[in-house]
């Protein structure tokens, strides 16, 4: 008995020398490349710079990134790919994921901290890992409507009182009206999805050619009342910093992943670490002081509500490779029924 308990602490001593040892390896060959290249999604000043600063005084490994809407990336990508000069060391977006799988662009690896996760955050070929939750609501601007007057349903949307008074990203992504279409498609059905979008077109719902958190600025700012298939962190960032803005769910709302994955850059080892370091608790607690929604179950968010679970309130998820497929025919159909 005795020489059992002894054999089992050495095996978990063995695991925990093992599991060090493989961190001190990567930090030091991440050290050794000395910088890594970030493609990401993340508002610049609102998430990527603390997140690169935050990294760069814990590694002393300087960041670079390139910030563009998730399309905008995959496209960068492919261009660099297929040249065979991928210039990037990781990536982040909501979708593009099965994309960059399919061409072998990902390193296929994840953080030991994958086993902490839900399964549903984490690709089980090791292609990436969720980072924040974005949970796609209606934006509102708080001096212009009181929060009981707001929509509660898909149906309220067509009231009379709404038309002219609403807006949208026009982007394809999941906050913009590539995602809200296919949002409606999945949760009513195909046919009843289809008449519906034809219906709230005829509230002339403003369709703006800019990101989500542009559209949201533009609320803030007074020029629309209420804006469809926003992210709610960014309203809590912005509300924080006094903003007339707030943000409420539709029954249900869209629940889309941030993930990160490795790439096959200049940079292998260094792409890791900042992967990483993005889904521990140091890097969650990053996502947590931007307001964004951390996807560890560790980390809760600066306002929990903002949590489908914590604010209890319906939505459905999109994991990013849902996305992917579904992507091109929900931008057709938006592009059809809105334009």
């Amino acid at each position: 008995m005795k020489q059992a308990v002894l054999a089992a602490l050495a095996a978990i001593l063995f695991a925990s020398t093992d599991a060090r040892a493989a961190d001190e390896a990567l930090i030091a060959a991440a050290k050794k490349e000395g910088s890594v290249m970030w493609y990401t999604t993340l508002i610049a000043d609102m998430m990527a710079r603390p997140a690169a600063a935050a990294f760069e005084k814990k590694y002393g490994i300087k960041v670079d990134f390139f910030r563009g809407d998730s399309s905008d990336l995959i496209t960068r990508l492919d261009v660099e790919g297929k040249a065979n000069k991928i210039q990037a060391d990781l990536y982040d977006g909501t979708s593009g994921a099965l994309t960059l799988k399919k061409a072998g662009f990902t390193q296929q690896w994840l953080p030991d901290i994958a086993a902490r996760y839900p399964k549903q955050y984490v690709d089980p070929e090791g292609a990436w890992i969720a980072a924040s939750l974005y949970i796609e609501t209606m934006g509102f601007n708080t001096d212009l409507l009181k929060k009981d007057d707001l929509p509660k349903s898909y149906d309220d949307l067509l009231a009379p009182k709404w038309k002219n008074k609403l807006v949208m990203s026009g982007s394809v992504s999941a906050p913009g009206s590539g995602g809200f279409t296919g949002l409606v498609l999945t949760s009513m059905g195909h046919d009843k999805g289809l008449d519906y979008l034809r219906r709230l077109a005829g509230q002339n719902v403003a369709m703006v050619n800019a990101s989500a958190r542009v559209v949201l600025d533009q609320v803030i700012a007074g020029e629309y009342p209420l804006s469809l298939q926003i992210l709610n962190h960014h309203v809590a960032y912005s509300s924080k910093r006094g903003a007339p803005v707030g943000w409420s769910p539709l029954n249900p709302s869209m629940a889309a992943m941030l993930v990160v994955g490795a790439l096959k850059g200049p940079h292998p080892n260094a792409g890791r670490l900042l992967v990483d370091w993005l889904v521990s608790d140091e890097g969650q607690s990053v996502f947590r002081d931007a307001d964004y929604i951390p996807a560890s179950p560790a980390i809760k968010a600066s306002d929990p509500t903002m949590r489908p679970d914590d604010g209890k309130f319906p939505v459905v998820y999109f994991p990013p490779e849902d996305l992917d497929r579904g992507t091109p025919e929900w931008a057709k159909i938006a592009a059809e029924v809105f334009r």
